[in-house]
């Protein structure tokens, strides 16, 4: 786990992994050049539970940090985590099952929640199951696997040479395409990770960026193929800063949690969707539903 001005929420992340079921693991955690608390946070951590071992040292990425911790790691298995995001209680125990039963994957993720800033649910995700609809996604440059959701399997990692240092972001991506040329990609049917949604996320301030790379990741693995491939995800799928972008996300978020039961969350969203286009009819409509509209019972 790679930490950057996480006070807020570190703590968090460290004690659901620290909570898991399967607790055969060493936690290796930098500090990549914090301005907050965190250092602090993370050594009372390491304190308590010998399994976590802290490094910190100036600023230098998560890609760098990763690979840095690649390095550093003894496990047969690479859990990937972000200092903002909540893993579930059963994830290693389901995912290191995943990886023992089939030799050939390299990688396994899950399914995932999506939460906001304030831990409130927006709906749950379940990306493909299979490797070649996760390579097909992928390939069109969708992220089929959820990041700090992911166990990688040391050799798998070890035969590509970790994380590619240029991709500073979108090294996700490119990570699942170069595994996916040693070995197979799977997610596992069950909900592995709350992934948070917030204004300080990667996704959240470079989003333009982000696409720019993920598509040289896509043209990069299409000419190692020897395929023709087509970039579908030209779309940044976090908000900017503009009144239209920030209403259409609030209407996403909040329609994702008006189908999940969420009817609170739901009207927060509809106001701030009201708040930034007050004249379209499209926030008052969700206002209203989450005010009225009889809901089906949340999915578990």
């Amino acid at each position: 786990m790679s930490v950057y001005n996480g006070q807020r929420f570190v703590a968090d992340a460290i004690e659901s992994i620290l909570a898991q079921t399967f607790g055969d693991f060493e936690f290796l955690i930098i500090d990549d050049g914090s301005k907050d608390e965190s250092l602090a946070i993370v050594r009372r951590y390491e304190q308590k539970d010998k399994r976590i071992k802290s490094v910190s040292r100036a600023n230098q990425g998560l890609t760098k940090t990763l690979n840095e911790m690649f390095a550093m790691s003894n496990g047969e298995f690479i859990a990937r985590m972000d200092c903002d995001d909540v893993a579930m209680p059963e994830r290693f125990s389901l995912q290191v099952q995943a990886l023992r039963e089939d030799p050939a994957l390299a990688c396994v993720g899950g399914n995932f929640q999506l939460i906001d800033g304030e831990g409130r649910l927006l709906t749950t995700l379940r990306p493909p199951p299979d490797d070649a609809t996760i390579q097909k996604q992928a390939l069109a440059g969708h992220g089929a696997i959820c990041h700090p959701a992911a166990m990688i399997r040391r050799e798998a990692l070890l035969k590509i040479n970790g994380y590619d240092e240029e991709f500073k972001i979108a090294q996700d991506l490119d990570l699942w395409l170069r595994l996916g040329e040693v070995g197979k990609l799977a997610n596992v049917p069950r909900t592995v990770l709350k992934f948070r949604l917030h204004e300080g996320s990667v996704s959240e301030t470079k989003r333009v960026e982000q696409r720019k790379f993920a598509r040289m990741a896509c043209e990069r693995a299409w000419q190692r193929r020897g395929i023709a491939g087509t970039f579908e995800a030209e779309e940044p799928w976090r908000p900017g800063n503009d009144a239209v972008s920030k209403m259409e996300y609030a209407l996403r978020y909040g329609w994702w949690a008006f189908n999940s039961g969420q009817r609170r969350t739901a009207a927060h969203y509809a106001r701030l969707a009201i708040a930034a286009m007050p004249l379209r009819p499209a926030g008052w409509k969700l206002l209203l539903a989450a005010a009225v509209k009889p809901m089906k019972p949340a999915e578990v």
